[in-house]
């Protein structure tokens, strides 16, 4: 599939989670085998050859696409979560919103170190929830050779916030 197929199967939702927003559905592309199969294959292209030992996936959206990609790589995956959602010694990073800050955690021991790690989330937006969760891998002793994203939101300039990083995004409006 190319990327006109890719994006045709992409819905938009507006005034969703606020009015003013529109929302990028990715569930119908996730719900197509073919179109499944050709974003993981694509988010994973850049990065094949670079010896990942772990792919993060960012809550909620990144956790649909990281253990996919992991299996395709021969990697782990850490689950890199909203606060409160971990059983053990965790990690945290905050960023801000629009409305606020939140934060995100994974557990003290998720990286080993030295262990070289690829960040996927579903959406590149105005880069806060990357940057945290890029601090929060190289708090933990991980060594982030690249982020991955479904979608990037290009009039956001979220790759300001993460200057100096591999970032491939799959899809660019």
């Amino acid at each position: 599939m190319n990327i006109k197929d890719l994006k045709a199967l992409i819905q938009d939702v507006p005034d969703f989670p606020k009015k003013g927003i529109v929302f990028k559905d990715i569930t119908p592309l996730l719900a197509d085998p073919k179109g499944f199969a050709a974003v993981i294959e694509g988010l994973i292209a850049p990065f094949q050859q670079m010896g990942i030992q772990i792919v993060a996936g960012v809550e909620s959206r990144g956790f649909l696409l990281a253990p996919a990609m992991a299996a395709r790589l021969g990697a782990g995956i850490v689950p890199l979560r909203k606060k409160g959602k971990l059983p053990r010694k965790v990690h945290s990073a905050s960023y801000d919103l629009e409305y606020g800050t939140d934060s995100i955690e994974a557990h003290a021991d998720a990286f080993p170190r030295n262990s070289r790690v690829l960040l996927v989330d579903d959406v590149l937006a105005t880069g806060g929830t990357a940057a945290a969760a890029t601090s929060l891998i190289k708090a933990l002793g991980g060594q982030l050779v690249g982020s991955a994203f479904l979608i990037e939101l290009a009039f956001l300039n979220g790759r300001k916030k993460l200057a100096g990083q591999n970032i491939h995004s799959l899809l660019t409006y």
